[in-house]
């Protein structure tokens, strides 16, 4: 997953919400070891503080844990890694709701469209 990172919203709210697709899709398993601030830095491109407080972020909700002599390991907590999931997931929904009724479409039209892209898979 590349970092993609752009000027439009907060550096540090953007590798937040990277490192959470990492761990909600499994990249990073469950009670796994994330890489280091510097390891993270260094392949986002960004600035080990800029780094340091994505991570303490997700310290703060609980998704990563720091240990002691280990770094920064995922939570092992399964329903909180499902409803950081789901969060993440209707975040994507009105992002998608709200570009669709730019362009003009209504509910339904959403809904048909999506139920044509469905059939085609």
């Amino acid at each position: 997953m590349a970092w993609n990172l752009n000027s439009d919203r907060p550096i540090y709210a953007q590798i937040l919400e990277i490192i959470q697709m990492r761990i909600v899709s499994g990249i990073y398993r469950p009670g796994e070891r994330i890489p280091s601030v510097r390891e993270l830095a260094a392949e986002a491109g960004v600035n080990p503080n800029t780094m340091q407080k994505a991570l303490s972020e997700l310290e703060r909700s609980g998704l990563v844990m720091a240990v002691r002599t280990s770094g920064r390991v995922v939570t092992e907590d399964m329903e909180m890694i499902r409803q950081t999931k789901t969060a993440l997931a209707r975040e994507q929904v009105r992002e998608f709701i709200d570009r669709m009724k730019r362009l003009g479409f209504n509910k339904e039209e959403v809904v048909e469209l999506l139920e044509q892209e469905g059939e085609h898979e």
